[in-house]
């Protein structure tokens, strides 16, 4: 197995752990550095044993080693999806520029899908930093013009959709589109250009209508955090795949 294959999946993991300690403090306005890494419910400093990603989650079997209250199985999930998705980028790309442009991709969604899900904030402090990556990185590869267009494709892709958000509110006399899901338009259109950058939107609804569907019957409200839906679509327009038989050539790859 490649050696670069396995390192981005290790790294993976632990960006994935510092991931969900940036996007559940952060909406809070909490410090992303103090305290250090605790137990929620009693406060337990963690030791560096308690801290490996997924593994520590194993050996402590899901529980607190000091209160033994349950561990959210989210965390060491989200550790091991941005181990697999980091390796997946490497998989895809290879040794190219594209390959750590997926992976600044692949942690924008990984923090928005989180924040968004469980607070409905998609952070500036995420989006920003990202965007600014983005575009240096396509400077490196790619060239001045080819960055100047795609900012463009951006700016427009914007405008598109706030357009059809200031449309949507007037038509529902709601807020059709938050304007976190706005600022992520900018994401999408200067990744994926101006078409594919509308088909983001719609694709987005598509993958969470199932969800809107369960949520107004079971739970009787309209509250749905569209981040997490745009930011799947936008990973799998991004990727731009044959996502079945890539995913199954990648878990053949792992064995």
């Amino acid at each position: 197995m490649d050696i670069i294959f396995v390192l981005l999946f290790i790294t993976g993991l632990c960006f994935g752990s510092f991931y969900s300690v940036v996007a559940t403090r952060l909406p809070n306005n909490e410090s992303i550095i103090f305290p250090g890494s605790h137990c929620t419910n009693c406060y337990h400093k963690l030791s560096w044993y308690e801290l490996i990603p997924v593994f520590s989650f194993i050996l402590l079997r899901g529980k607190c080693k000091k209160c033994h209250k349950k561990i959210s199985i989210e965390y060491p999930l989200y550790e091991l999806i941005t181990g697999l998705l980091f390796a997946f980028s490497y998989y895809i790309f290879g040794l190219s520029i594209m390959t750590p442009i997926s992976i600044v991709v692949v942690s924008m969604v990984i923090l928005t899908f989180i924040s968004d899900s469980k607070y409905m904030v998609i952070l500036d402090e995420v989006l920003i930093p990202s965007l600014i990556l983005i575009i240096i990185l396509y400077f490196i590869g790619y060239g001045v013009n080819f960055t100047l267009w795609h900012i463009l494709y951006g700016i427009i892709t914007t405008i598109i959709l706030l357009l059809v958000k200031l449309w949507g509110d007037r038509a529902f006399k709601t807020e059709s589109l938050g304007w976190g899901d706005i600022k992520l338009t900018f994401f999408a259109g200067l990744l994926l250009g101006v078409k594919l950058g509308v088909v983001y939107l719609f694709l987005g609804a598509f993958i969470a209508l199932p969800y809107g569907i369960y949520t107004s019957i079971k739970k009787k409200d309209n509250l749905l955090p569209f981040g997490p839906f745009l930011v799947i679509s936008l990973l799998i327009l991004f990727w731009n795949i044959d996502l079945v038989n890539n995913i199954l050539n990648f878990i053949l790859h792992l064995n």
